[in-house]
């Protein structure tokens, strides 16, 4: 084996992309001293993103003071390479950052939009935005303000909306904004397909995770229709229906509104920026994986991602994955060549979770050891 790359989604709450690809190179190393390495960390463009495209593209972070979800000061980090930044809402808005204090009628993604800004009046004229892991529900509405939105009440008095006050809206002022984002481009990261409201909107899907009971959670759909009718109202857009439009708590919605953004499915954006397909450029194997592979895994997620590129190259891809579902078997028919387990004991997650990182380096270990001999079986029939 001359070159293998790998290209693993996080095992979550064990193993981070980065980890996996350090474990990999190092037991590729003690198998096949002579091969190229080639490890590209991938992220669903929540926590963590940054942190991957950092590794990815050898870049360091910037740090920036910004408001987070309740208003108060915090460092948020991102990452850029020339003119071109990596940002993850989740660094100024994510559920993490209000611990058990959860109100997504009163959280904002204020901080988002002035980590933007900052990206922006430093030279970068492209931007990818991860949608994820947020503890809002304001339809973007406090990241377009930070980029210049005018929000305006009956009043005619400028505020910021949060996720409990998307109705005050009576007039959107959009100029400033559009004179600050001027031959700039924003992506949005997103592999979630829900709508703005409704049965399967951002509140009643991801509300409870953030904190919403269920009279809350028709509150929170409510103030999102409203929001959406400001939109057709005042800026002509209509995103209700628009797929990821619920991205977020909204924040889909909102970006493709305010700023014009694409919403783009996350694996594809990093597999596109870190240049996947030249990596994967003479590979004779292809490790990817994940914390569980199952049906879903096929249909928008990393691995689907990564199977469009390589299927065609015929290029065999392992999947070395936590645990494997019954409805995994879809995988083979997308391209997957082989799956395994790392877990090497019938133990439930919360004790074989500790043992991770030494399972998933066996676990590779026995997979390079059957590579290694079926090269060797193969040069030895070639030499009789």
């Amino acid at each position: 084996m001359k070159k293998c790359v790998i290209v693993s989604d996080t095992f979550k709450g064990t193993l981070t992309s980065r980890e996996i690809g350090e474990i990999a190179r190092e037991a590729i190393a003690k198998l096949f001293p002579d091969c190229e390495v080639v490890t590209v960390p991938v992220a669903d463009g929540g926590e963590g993103t940054v942190e991957c495209f950092m590794s990815a593209l050898h870049t360091a972070p910037i740090s920036v003071e910004v408001q987070g979800p309740y208003g108060e000061s915090l460092s948020a980090t991102y990452t850029r390479k020339g003119a071109k930044a990596v940002i993850e809402m989740a660094s100024a808005a994510g559920l993490p950052l209000v611990g058990a204090h959860k109100d997504p009628k009163a959280t904002s993604t204020y901080g988002v939009g002035q980590i933007i800004r900052h990206a922006i009046e430093h030279g970068c004229t492209e931007i990818l935005l991860g949608l994820g892991g947020s503890a809002t529900n304001d339809g973007g509405c406090g990241c377009a303000a930070a980029l210049g939105v005018k929000f305006l009440d009956d009043a005619g008095k400028s505020f910021v909306p949060t996720g409990g006050t998307l109705s005050r809206i009576r007039r959107i002022d959009p100029a400033d904004c559009r004179a600050l984002l001027k031959g700039v481009r924003i992506t949005a990261m997103c592999d979630i397909t829900n709508p703005l409201y409704g049965p399967l909107g951002a509140a009643y899907i991801f509300g409870p995770q953030k904190g919403a009971d269920y009279e809350t959670v028709l509150e929170l759909d409510e103030q999102l229709r409203c929001l959406n009718e400001s939109l057709c109202r005042e800026l002509e857009v209509d995103t209700s229906q628009y797929p990821g439009a619920g991205a977020a708590g909204g924040m889909g919605a909102g970006c493709a509104a305010f700023f014009g953004a694409e919403l783009k499915s996350g694996i594809d954006a990093i597999l596109d920026l870190v240049d996947f397909d030249a990596c994967t450029e003479g590979a004779d194997l292809i490790i990817t994986g994940e914390g569980r592979i199952d049906a879903q895994s096929v249909s928008g997620k990393v691995l689907s991602g990564i199977l469009k590129r390589t299927r065609p190259k015929d290029i065999p891809l392992i999947a070395l994955v936590g645990s494997i579902s019954e409805s995994a078997a879809s995988a083979y028919e997308m391209g997957v060549t082989a799956m395994f387990s790392i877990n090497r004991e019938a133990l439930d997650f919360e004790k074989s979770a500790c043992n991770s990182r030494e399972n998933y380096k066996k676990t590779l270990e026995d997979i390079l050891r059957l590579v290694k001999a079926i090269e060797r079986r193969d040069r030895n029939a070639g030499s009789r």
